[in-house]
């Protein structure tokens, strides 16, 4: 069975969904969007998600038709339709996606196509590397400026990323960029944040040049809860070569270790100590362990 998409206030199956090509979130990248994801079925701060949603639709000036607590009451009956569909023991994203709709020029008055999509999460990437870690490189294209894009805004104008990716993939196919911003410190992973670990202080960047990551969010909440110090801070190439520990953060993987930047071994133990400590926090705060649940349905994809 297909999961069900939600647009613009009708059901249809994921393989069949789509938006017109005269779609300017098509055209033009005129477009944002947020992604949570399930645990057990339930999606995970929400909320929040919605906020941050509703911060780039101001900012990029498009109107989505409907309010966030009618996107919260729509994105919980996405969740509630496709229950039937999700496989024992699997979650998935769910995802909000708001395009300015069908027209020229951007101050045509236009209507928004608005629609609500659920994706697998990659768990067979992600099973080896919670074992021995990720490799991270460093491209050379930079993230965006905030005198461009704000990066604090979440939407699909990823050139940039796409061609961090190639690059990082031309060094090792399985690699994930992290990029430097213009000044030359460390910023985010296509679609996560950058955490490193230095004598005990568990270190990220400011958010001048980063997407304010809701997974950022809830390792700070949890190291905070567990005792561990933090920082946010420049961080430089130079400090994630020499740091203990680090790790990558997303929605779909929620905390990834890493265990070489640039072909250079990172830290001694991998996951380090302190990745492990928020691992086991994480999993208990969503009630389902991450490491298992990524290795067990790993094991069920590739058998399938």
């Amino acid at each position: 069975m297909e999961y069900l998409i939600w647009i613009n206030g009708k059901y249809v199956p994921r393989n069949e969904a789509s938006i017109p090509m005269t779609d300017r979130g098509f055209r033009l990248g005129d477009v944002v969007f947020d992604t949570s994801r399930t645990f057990n079925g339930k999606v995970f701060r929400l909320r929040e998600h919605l906020v941050r949603l509703y911060r780039s639709l101001q900012y990029t000036r498009i109107n989505p038709g409907v309010t966030l607590d009618e996107m919260e009451s729509l994105t919980l009956e996405v969740v509630e339709r496709n229950e039937s569909v999700r496989s024992a023991g699997d979650d998935y994203m769910i995802t909000q996606i708001v395009t300015r709709g069908e027209g020229g020029r951007v101050t045509r008055d236009m209507n928004a196509n608005v629609s609500i999509w659920i994706d697998p999460i990659d768990f067979l990437r992600y099973s080896p590397e919670f074992q021995n870690g990720a490799h991270v490189v460093i491209p050379k294209t930079r993230s965006y400026s905030a005198e461009q894009i704000d990066p604090k805004v979440k939407h699909y104008s990823r050139l940039n990323f796409v061609m961090a990716d190639l690059e990082a993939t031309d060094v090792d196919p399985d690699a994930h960029p992290v990029l430097l911003d213009t000044d030359g410190n460390i910023s985010e992973n296509v679609g996560g944040n950058f955490f490193i670990v230095s004598n005990g202080v568990l270190k990220t960047a400011t958010d001048k040049s980063i997407l304010q990551g809701i997974s950022r969010l809830t390792l700070l909440e949890l190291a905070e809860q567990l005792g561990i110090p933090t920082s946010e801070e420049d961080i430089q190439p130079y400090d994630l070569y020499n740091a203990d520990e680090a790790f990558l953060c997303s929605t779909p993987y929620c905390l990834l270790p890493v265990g070489k930047a640039d072909n250079r071994q990172v830290g001694n133990e991998v996951p380090g100590p302190i990745t492990k400590q928020l691992l086991a926090a994480w999993s208990e705060k969503v009630g389902v362990d991450i490491v298992d649940q990524t290795n067990e349905r790993a094991k069920v994809l590739s058998s399938s």
